[in-house]
C-alpha cells in the first residue's frame, strides 16, 4: 500500500519538485553551516556559497528526476542555457517568496504576519513560481538524447 501511495506522489512533477527542493533546503542548510562555521566565511559570503551549491544541486536533481524527459540535451552551450535559465527563474522566485513574506509580515493581520506562517507561505509561493518557470521555460526541450 505504501508503495503504490509512493508510486502515485513521484508520477507528479510538482511532487519530485518539491522533493528536490527539500533535498536542496538541506544542502543550503549544511554548506551555509560550513561556510560560516568550519571555513569562517561572514553570513553573506556563507549565504552566497551556499545558494549557489544548492541551486546547482537543485538543477542536477530537477534535471534528472523532475523534467527528465524535457532536459536540454546534446551540445554543452544548450546545456549551460538550461542551467542559467534555471538560475534566473529561482531567483525570480527566490523574490516572489521574500515579497511575499515581507508583505505578509507588514500588512497582514495575526496570524498571518506571524515570521514563521508568513515564510511558510512565501515558501509555497516561491515554489508553485519557481515550478511554473521551471516547467515552462527552463524544461522545454524534450527530444530523444543526442549522441
Amino acid at each position: 500500500m505504501l508503495n503504490a501511495a509512493m508510486r502515485w506522489l513521484l508520477r507528479h512533477s510538482f511532487i519530485r519538485f518539491g522533493l528536490v527542493g527539500a533535498g536542496g533546503y538541506v544542502v543550503d542548510a549544511g554548506v551555509l553551516g560550513l561556510t560560516t562555521g568550519q571555513f569562517g566565511f561572514d553570513p553573506y559570503r556563507g549565504r552566497a556559497i551556499a545558494v549557489a551549491i544548492a541551486m546547482t544541486a537543485t538543477w542536477l536533481g530537477n534535471r534528472y528526476l523532475t523534467f527528465a524527459a524535457q532536459r536540454a540535451r546534446g551540445s554543452v552551450s544548450a546545456i549551460a542555457q538550461e542551467a542559467l535559465k534555471f538560475a534566473g527563474a529561482n531567483l525570480i522566485g527566490a523574490a516572489v517568496s521574500y515579497g511575499t513574506y515581507a508583505a505578509l509580515v507588514r500588512y497582514a493581520a495575526g496570524p498571518w504576519n506571524n515570521v514563521f506562517a508568513a515564510q511558510a507561505i512565501g515558501v509555497l509561493a516561491g515554489l508553485v513560481f519557481n515550478f511554473t518557470l521551471s516547467r515552462t521555460l527552463v524544461f522545454r526541450n524534450g527530444g530523444p538524447a543526442k549522441l
